[in-house]
């Protein structure tokens, strides 16, 4: 097997046109995905991640653009032309979004929308995919899986149409997975039944999987390594338990506080960071964290801290990390949430 990592980001740009400006969604984002490796993405809502997961996918809305290289598989994604990247697509790269109820066709049946990709990207007939689709829904834990193929979406609940969902991902055998806010419409038992499907399959398929949330807890104990976004840069790579157990830049470290964990007393008040996102139109030139940071100072501002190496395949890109031990509470990281 190739040591070569299954999808190589380097210098992401992406650019989406407004009425206000520019907005700068993704700016010099470089990050790997291994064989058989589920890599979590994690952010406050305008960081970018979403962003960087349809620019991946070559799905981003009109007047956008991106720049830099999207490698899979030693493949660049963003020279491809439309013809190339639709063998790609679907059979090799599947994604599953937010809302099952409006990635879903509501005037198709299940069976047909399960079998369609089958037949269309691997060639067989329609009785061996319909035999692919049961097991399928089988393996995705949908229960009666005959019933269901005759089912329209709206006949089944919030969690049923996201394992249809997650089948119809599966359907070509894809080598990437990516996954965005898969869980953002369903309530906490469900959240954890989906995220733990995806942690599942991704392992006992050997596939890679890009998992992509705004909650830390959803990441924690399924990825093998984690990427922090803030305002489109890139703020802490490394393997998910050095970054929960040990977080290097000040964004994560706040993150971690702002986040309740098990022992978490009923009535405490959460650690809440002030401030907002900068304005996406015109971000600062030097740290974008570093007017919301208690530590920030004016070697923050200009030009800005790059990631580096703060031990084995851990890079932050702060000016004053954290150098004491982290602060959080027995039993944190990754088994604690």
């Amino acid at each position: 097997m190739s040591t070569q990592p299954v999808l190589q980001v380097r210098n992401l740009h992406a650019y989406i046109g407004t009425p206000r400006g520019v907005v700068r969604a993704v700016d010099d984002v470089s990050l790997d995905v291994d064989h058989a490796q589920a890599l979590g993405v994690v952010g406050e809502s305008g960081s970018g991640k979403s962003v960087t997961a349809r620019a991946i996918m070559g799905l981003l809305p009109p007047r956008s653009g991106c720049s830099g290289e999207v490698l899979f598989q030693g493949r660049d994604l963003l020279s491809l032309s439309r013809k190339e990247k639709a063998e790609i697509w679907g059979k090799q790269i599947a994604m599953v979004f937010q809302d099952p109820g409006r990635s879903l066709n509501p005037v198709v049946r299940v069976e047909r929308q399960l079998t369609e990709g089958m037949r269309h990207l691997l060639g067989i007939g329609r009785s061996e995919a319909r035999g692919r689709a049961l097991d399928l829904l089988r393996e995705v834990g949908v229960p009666d899986p005959e019933r269901r193929l005759r089912n329209h979406p709206h006949e089944l609940s919030g969690g049923m149409r996201q394992r249809v969902m997650i089948a119809i991902a599966l359907a070509c055998e894809p080598d990437l997975l990516i996954a965005d806010e898969p869980t953002t419409a369903l309530d906490v038992t469900v959240q954890r039944q989906i995220l733990d499907l995806l942690r599942r399959v991704q392992q006992e398929r050997g596939m890679s999987l890009m998992l992509i949330s705004h909650d830390l807890a959803v990441v924690a104990g399924r990825t093998d390594r984690v990427a922090v976004l803030y305002a489109g840069r890139l703020a802490e790579t490394g393997s998910t338990r050095q970054v929960f157990d040990a977080p290097q830049h000040r964004y994560t470290q706040a993150l971690l506080e702002a986040t309740p964990t098990i022992d978490h007393k009923r009535h405490a008040p959460l650690r809440l960071i002030p401030g907002s996102l900068p304005d996406p139109t015109a971000p600062p030139e030097g740290c974008r964290f570093a007017a919301r940071c208690a530590y920030a100072a004016g070697d923050c501002c200009d030009p800005g801290p790059r990631m580096t190496p703060v031990g084995p395949d851990h890079f932050v890109a702060c000016t004053h990390p954290v150098t004491e031990k982290s602060a959080l509470p027995a039993g944190g990281g990754p088994r604690g949430w």
